[in-house]
């Protein structure tokens, strides 16, 4: 009984002892973890989360496209600026990136720059539902599925007959591509680009 009653008291001291010490290495470990970056909240106006195309899928989209010198190219989300960026350098067209994020426009201005093509290509920070897109002759999009669709209005009745349309991964519903093409990146991932040209708008056609 008395080893017992012993050994009791022991645990109740070991527990007043480590018990302001574990407290006070919490604290210590929470004050670390509050300097360390955190990532930036999401915009609400995003459509969709920064993920960059790979850049064989930007050549192979902008071959399908057939973009050359007289193109004016529009990148809806334009991420990093990597397809008007090379658009430019290899095609010689112009083009503006549209893209909510301040810093990935920032970025896509100096990388511009760096490749010597600042003066074909520019970023803007704006929503891309809000951009006027008829003086693009070619636009390209990696956004999703949901903001396909509500760009779908916009891309049929403001874009002039001929100019085309090219998605990374996801396709406008039930309106048809003109092609389909599907290919492996350098990981070994399916992707698949999806092509519409913008055809003459029939009297009462839904956009």
């Amino acid at each position: 009984m008395l080893l017992e009653t012993m050994y009791a008291m022991r645990l109740k001291l070991s527990g007043r002892l480590w018990g302001p010490i574990l407290a006070g290495v919490a604290l210590v470990l929470l004050a670390a973890c509050g300097d360390q970056p955190h990532p930036a909240p999401r915009d609400t106006a995003s459509l969709a989360p920064y993920v960059a195309s790979p850049e064989m899928i930007v050549e192979e989209m902008l071959r399908l496209a057939d973009v050359d010198k007289d193109d004016v190219v529009y990148d809806l989300g334009s991420g990093d600026g990597r397809i008007v960026i090379m658009a430019a350098e290899i095609h010689g067209a112009r083009g503006i990136g549209f893209e909510l994020d301040g810093d990935l426009v920032r970025r896509s201005t100096e990388s511009a720059r760096r490749a010597g093509v600042a003066h074909l290509v520019e970023f803007r920070q704006k929503d891309v539902l809000t951009v006027d897109l008829s003086p693009a002759t070619v636009v390209t999009i990696y956004l999703g599925q949901e903001a396909n669709l509500k760009l779908r209005p916009a891309l049929r009745t403001q874009l002039r007959p001929g100019a085309v349309v090219i998605s990374h991964d996801f396709d406008m519903g039930d309106w048809r591509p003109e092609a389909v093409r599907q290919l492996l990146d350098e990981s070994g991932m399916v992707r698949t680009l999806y092509v519409w040209r913008i055809a003459a708008r029939q009297a009462g056609e839904t956009p």
